[in-house]
């Protein structure tokens, strides 16, 4: 992926990220596409988790982006 579509999608994601996740900040959160291991420190660190927690709701997180992803494609 493009960091250009990286970008439009963390555009179109951020929302839902930000109700999963209510302390995100989208001027220090990074891209979890673009830059994973950032988001997922970021995570750790704004939502007072383990490294090893973060990981695990970043892929949660990124696992029901992709079914949201597949349905809305499926729709058109």
């Amino acid at each position: 992926m493009s960091c250009f579509s990286a970008s439009a999608s963390w555009a179109v994601r951020f929302p839902r990220a930000k109700q999963r996740f209510p302390h995100l900040q989208r001027r220090y959160a990074p891209c979890p596409i673009g830059d994973k291991d950032g988001f997922v420190a970021y995570l750790a660190q704004s939502h007072h988790l383990t490294l090893t927690e973060a990981q695990e709701e970043a892929d949660d997180f990124l696992f029901w982006e992709r079914l949201h992803e597949e349905l809305e494609r499926d729709a058109i």
